[in-house]
């Protein structure tokens, strides 16, 4: 016991040994200045002020700052507008026509989202092109973004503005995406939520293995060898601790249960406001400490805290940090009472999307290792991969409702929430469950998750934009990917088509295609989170695109369609 508990104490030292040495997010280099800036709400987004690029010296800014704070003429907005150059998107003369096919459209918004490489190539050296102080982790590769405020590349999202950039015969920009997502890897250990440095705490959900299986479809198998180093590099990041814990132990976002299963989680290596929601999270810890305060004032009996509030912090903040791994930020999902954020556990999960991506990342690497002719490493990962599969099938899975669910391994009790993500394992395991599971399943999507324009995102409406009435691209493609996946072509096709019809609609009405959307009342705008709902949006146009394809476009004539079948290339 004391040999693995020394194991995992070294290895959360070196774990904070390597975050010391990667690059400062904006709250570390201007400490302080970043503080104030962020609680005074000198931007009403706080995404805004981790975005500025200084235009000089970190440190003489911080020595000007620190002479003129104390000034009663001291102005902090135009400290910082004098200081920093905001954030902003390329210029386009680009207008919207709603007249147009969305097609069209679509295609025309690559050339929008499209971002040059921020540095020369490895080989020539990979010269950031950003000032000394800026938040970008510089890529090699071109690369497309969500849009709005999201001004850089996002992990997840990625793979389904993809599905979309294959319609569009976009080929090369997703082998630059896909090499952009290795150069992360092999340079920072695991790919960041963003290439930004204040994403360097967590990942987001596995997809790189999804990505390359969708470059291997143009380009061929060859294509898993070439990325095996990447993927295997990444599965180490994702395992990290799993040899040297015991059971019932946790470790970074390893869990290893009772009976010695192995499981993953999502987390966030520090325990920290995240810099870019830095206000809101210390608001959201704030309110905890709160109830916590309330909670022992109102026992009758004098009762000692059974955790400090600094202790407590940290854990909201880990908790909160987690949830933005998982992409999931924020919802019900995530919550003891399945209302409040100030309940936020998501650290306690093991979630079965997560563990359906690794069960992907297992096999992705076992065909990697085939193509190596390695057939001993190959069948360890395909074992790995199916030992996985039935770990969630013993804890994710209720067979009354033939769905997936979070699993609490704390409490030891699967969450009754159904969400979407229950869908993962129906997408990505290779067996069919069988007619039975598949029809208690669609039983259960039906009277939780069907909606006039979609799947939303979960039973509850909390206020938070991944809970209801909210329906989200990735959700929509998971679900109708499984449903095809299953056999239940004409279920699928009734939930795509539903979709297809909301985000023309929105789109001839605002002339947007949007992050999210209200998929219980297709007469309203989606709302809720810490943000105004944005508009680009790489994964909304990749889903789209894709389903369009599939399913035909309700309401568009056969000549509207095929007048925007080229190819739009991006130059």
């Amino acid at each position: 016991m004391k040999k693995s508990l020394v194991l995992v104490s070294l290895q959360f030292f070196v774990c904070l040994l390597l975050i010391a040495q990667q690059p400062a997010p904006p709250d570390k280099i201007f400490g302080e200045l970043f503080h104030e800036v962020q609680v005074k709400r000198i931007f009403s987004d706080g995404k805004t002020f981790v975005d500025c690029i200084p235009k000089r010296e970190p440190k003489n800014i911080m020595s000007d700052y620190f002479s003129e704070k104390d000034k009663s003429t001291f102005d902090l907005r135009k400290f910082v507008t004098d200081n920093f150059l905001l954030p902003s998107n390329p210029s386009t003369n680009y207008q919207t026509d709603t007249a147009e096919n969305i097609i069209g459209h679509i295609k025309k918004l690559w050339k929008i989202l499209y971002r040059p490489a921020d540095i020369s190539s490895p080989a020539a050296g990979g010269v950031p092109a950003e000032r000394t102080g800026s938040s970008l982790l510089a890529l090699p590769y071109p690369y497309i973004v969500p849009g709005g405020r999201f001004r850089e590349i996002y992990y997840w999202d990625s793979y389904f503005t993809m599905l979309g950039l294959k319609e569009s015969g976009e080929f090369e920009m997703i082998e630059n995406m896909v090499k952009n997502f290795a150069y992360l890897i092999n340079h920072y250990g695991h790919i960041p939520n963003g290439n930004r440095t204040y994403y360097l705490g967590r990942s987001q959900p596995p997809f790189f293995a999804a990505m390359v299986n969708l470059l291997a479809e143009i380009k061929g198998d060859s294509i898993y060898k070439t990325y095996l180093p990447a993927l295997e590099k990444e599965y180490k990041y994702w395992m990290e601790g799993s040899s040297s814990i015991r059971a019932g132990q946790a470790f970074r976002r390893v869990v290893k249960l009772k009976d010695g299963t192995v499981m993953n989680r999502y987390w966030d290596d520090i325990p920290a406001p995240r810099p870019e929601s830095y206000r809101e999270d210390i608001e959201t810890a704030n309110g905890v400490v709160q109830s916590m305060h309330e909670t022992i004032a109102s026992k009758s009996e004098s009762v000692s805290a059974p955790i400090t509030a600094a202790k407590l912090r940290e854990n909201v903040y880990r908790h909160l940090r987690a949830g933005a791994e998982s992409g999931i930020d924020f919802s019900s999902r995530w919550f003891l009472d399945n209302k409040s954020l100030i309940t936020i556990h998501t650290t306690d999960f093991i979630p079965p999307d997560l563990n359906a991506l690794l069960y992907n990342l297992e096999l992705t690497i076992s065909k990697g290792k085939m193509q190596q002719k390695d057939e001993i490493f190959s069948n360890m990962y395909r074992r790995k991969a199916m030992q996985r599969q039935k770990a969630i099938q013993k804890y994710c899975y209720n067979d009354l409702s033939g769905f997936y669910y979070d699993y609490d391994f704390i409490s030891q009790q699967k969450s009754k929430a159904v969400t979407p993500a229950g869908m993962y394992p129906f997408f990505f395991f290779e067996n069919n469950p069988g007619k039975v599971v598949v029809d208690r399943m669609v039983v259960t999507i039906k009277d939780n998750l069907l909606k006039p324009g979609g799947i939303a995102s979960s039973v509850y409406n909390t206020g938070e934009q991944w809970d209801a009435p909210n329906g989200w691209p990735p959700l929509q493609w998971m679900t109708i990917g499984g449903l095809e996946k299953l056999g239940r072509k004409e279920f699928a096709k009734d939930i795509a088509q539903r979709w297809i019809k909301l985000n023309i609609k929105v789109y001839k009405e605002t002339g947007k295609l949007m992050e999210k959307y209200d998929v219980a009342d297709i007469t309203r705008l989606a709302g809720g989170g810490e943000y105004p709902s944005q508009d680009g949006f790489g994964w909304t146009n990749g889903v789209l695109l894709k389903l369009i394809a599939m399913y035909g476009m309700p309401q568009e004539t056969t000549a509207e369609n095929k007048k925007n079948k080229s190819s739009f290339v991006i130059k």
